[in-house]
């Protein structure tokens, strides 16, 4: 680091689906191969894009008050059945519908992700800031190996990111000021929103993170504190 630069971070916070995990191929090779056990038949990738892009919306509908706090886990389900119905997928039992939702909770890494990781957290303390809640996120930790230190997870602030309430509560919850605290991200917006909080911020682009889909983050969009290649690229910039 120069002069000019900001002193290095205490902790390092990460967004998690899309910059930790790779969901959509996660989602969709693992719903093809339970759907191949159970001989159901449906268009999986057209209901896992059609469930991510409900993502947003549904939280929004919680951060306006259009809707009580309700956990990351029951607005997947909640969407999860009504894409079922639309798409009229037969067969599928209560715990098909269980299993289905709760493959959000079996996401993979991307490859850079569990090493670089193991790297940083020999010198920050790292931890998820997502907008999964507890229990998505611990069990998705143990399924894919991700060494946090701990989770910091939208039911604990009962607030949805970009709400400052998350950035600012996960500081919070470490002693630190959200200066001493980096969000890293692949997505330009998660990062204006930390940075607006004063914290510091690292983006690195995941280019195919929606498939055919994609139709942003494909560079720093923002005079963020740095731009890496991937995680690895990340610790190397900061000394790990």
């Amino acid at each position: 680091m120069t002069a000019s630069q900001p002193r290095p971070p205490k902790a390092i916070l990460f967004d998690t689906f899309g910059t930790v995990v790779d969901w959509r191929t996660s989602l969709i090779d693992d719903l093809s191969a339970y759907a191949a056990t159970r001989n159901i038949t449906a268009d999986w990738p057209a209901l896992v894009d059609a469930w991510r892009a409900n993502y947003a919306p549904s939280m929004d509908r919680v951060r306006k008050g259009e809707q009580p706090w309700t956990n990351l886990d029951d607005l997947h389900r909640a969407t999860l059945d009504a894409l079922i119905e639309r798409m009229n997928i037969q067969s599928l039992t209560e715990t098909d519908h269980d299993h289905i939702n709760r493959g959000w909770h079996r996401l993979k890494p991307w490859p850079d992700a569990i090493p670089g990781l193991t790297r940083l957290k020999q010198k920050f303390t790292i931890a998820p800031l997502s907008n999964g809640n507890v229990a998505l996120l611990l069990n998705m930790a143990k399924h894919a190996g991700v060494p946090w230190d701990m989770i910091c997870a939208a039911d604990l602030f009962q607030h949805y990111k970009p709400d400052p309430e998350t950035y600012l509560g996960a500081a919070a919850l470490l002693g630190l000021q959200p200066g001493e605290v980096m969000m890293a991200a692949a997505h330009n917006g998660d990062l204006h929103a930390a940075r607006s909080c004063g914290l510091q911020t690292a983006f690195f682009p995941r280019v195919t993170e929606y498939g055919p889909l994609q139709s942003r983050d494909y560079t720093a969009e923002g005079p963020f504190t740095i731009v890496a290649r991937d995680i690895e690229d990340l610790a190397t910039q900061l000394g790990a």
